[in-house]
């Protein structure tokens, strides 16, 4: 299997998850002249893309979709709740009809050789989840726009091999920061993102001997910084209640504005 983060942050998310076979992208945020660029730097091209999986309908997660998929005719899988939300958005503009499949959380489905298995998570949105994707024993979790995280989701995210996983904020500069207070309260709540400290406790959770790789990703622009985010999930690593430390793992950060290096697992 293979991972690239073609841009990963609140302004934009586009991921891409293949096999040897088959070509997904998870969230289509930006413009699809960067998501082909993005693709060109692994030697791929839109063109290669077999399906695209949408988490919600927020726009740094779908700004791309109507253009990249009616251009292609890639096919949208997206939860029913997701999907009319989308519907009911003019940025997406009118889709061919049969381009949307409907999925449901917990509920497996096949997109060539990848089998993917959405997950619910808590997130200001209609219907939102995140996906673990599998293929011949190897397995992948995309787990962004986390309010919260509980048994569910950490029973959902054992034994990957590769993470991407949301460190969207470092609580104190959002706090003193100058978002309006309703943003923050949005932020900091259950629907709202998770903080570096709280994705380094989800992370003492997930982490075994095998896992390959962890890739930070959905960083705040303004509330959080690489070095940061990196430095905050680290020390939890090392300081929590896990037998690891987390010069164990190849933990880096997802690029807001390119792509990253090529995960292949």
């Amino acid at each position: 299997m293979k991972l690239c983060s073609i841009t990963s942050g609140s302004s934009g998310n586009c991921i891409y998850v293949g096999s040897d076979e088959t070509s997904i992208l998870v969230d289509v945020g930006i413009s699809g002249k960067r998501i082909e660029n993005g693709l060109n730097s692994i030697d791929m091209t839109t063109k290669d893309v077999d399906g695209i999986l949408i988490t919600h309908e927020h726009s740094d997660h779908i700004q791309g979709l109507g253009v990249v998929s009616r251009k292609y005719g890639i096919p949208i899988y997206a939860t029913g709740g997701t999907i009319d939300a989308m519907q009911h958005m003019s940025s997406l503009g009118k889709m061919p009809d049969g381009l949307f499949r409907e999925i449901e959380a917990d509920q497996d489905f096949q997109v060539g050789d990848l089998q993917v298995s959405p997950f619910a998570i808590s997130h200001d949105a209609a219907e939102p989840v995140g996906y673990r994707l599998e293929h011949e024993g190897r397995s992948v979790g995309i787990a962004t726009d986390l309010g919260v995280y509980d048994d569910y989701i950490v029973n959902k995210l054992q034994k990957l091999d590769v993470l991407l996983l949301e460190a969207n904020h470092d609580v104190n500069m959002l706090q003193v920061g100058g978002y309006p207070y309703y943003l923050k309260r949005r932020i900091l709540g259950d629907k709202g993102h998770l903080s570096n400290e709280c994705a380094g406790r989800l992370l003492c959770q997930l982490l075994h001997d095998k896992m390959k790789a962890i890739l930070l990703g959905h960083l705040s622009k303004e509330n959080n910084y690489e070095a940061l985010a990196y430095e905050t999930v680290c020390s939890e690593v090392t300081m929590g209640e896990n037998p690891y430390k987390s010069k164990d793992f190849k933990i880096s950060v997802a690029h807001r504005e390119k792509a990253s290096e090529l995960i292949v697992f």
